[in-house]
């Protein structure tokens, strides 16, 4: 599908990005909520800008959309001391914006490109990395996300704790994206004799 500039344009006029800045902070703050971080923990975010504006993932890149997502989510994390790792699109192999001080309490590998909305890196990761305070993009987080939410169907999975648990919270869409969310918990050990820790579970 060829990109249209102006049928981009056109759509995002019609979005309401308050609403989708209202969506994101409701949805961030009902799965801190609910997953239990603590402060230094890591947050994986994968977003569509296009599925935000009711388009097919990859084909209707959108900063404004990305933008207001960015502006519900990260400023919540800040509050919770949550670290934010924003996924880049598959055309930087879903490398990730990070700050540079969770790259360096991690020992995460620096990787050098700058995420663009229309080449590779998508509009969420060309966001964060404009308005991060000290930004760098990982290869990877070795699988430590321990939360995250997944806008549109990105695939946020490859960069969580191997023990996965699906979340639901009150909202099933932001904008006309649907979301998943999901949280780590420690795996369970010692069978059916164990005796397990419910504020692990």
């Amino acid at each position: 599908m060829d990109y249209d500039n102006n049928a981009v344009y056109q759509k995002g006029l019609n979005m309401d990005f308050n609403e989708i800045t209202a969506q994101s902070r409701q949805a961030v703050t009902e799965i801190l909520e609910k997953a239990r971080l603590k402060k230094g923990d890591i947050f994986v975010i994968g977003c569509s800008s296009s599925e935000i504006l009711g388009d097919q993932i990859g084909t209707a890149t959108n900063l404004d959309s990305a933008g207001a997502v960015y502006d519900g989510i990260i400023p919540v994390l800040k509050e919770y001391g949550i670290f934010a790792a924003v996924q880049c699109c598959e055309h930087l192999n879903r490398a990730l914006v990070v700050e540079r001080e969770a790259m360096e309490k991690y020992g995460f590998e620096q990787v050098n490109a700058i995420p663009q909305p229309n080449h590779a890196g998508g509009a969420m990761a060309t966001v964060s990395y404009q308005r991060f305070d000290d930004p760098v993009l990982v290869e990877s987080i070795c699988g430590r996300a321990d939360a995250g939410i997944d806008i549109g169907g990105t695939m946020i999975g490859m960069h969580m704790h191997s023990v996965v648990v699906p979340m639901r919270i009150s909202l099933r869409k932001i904008g006309y994206a649907p979301i998943i969310c999901a949280r780590h918990r420690p795996k369970y050990v010692g069978g059916q004799r164990a005796i397990y820790d419910e504020n692990l579970m």
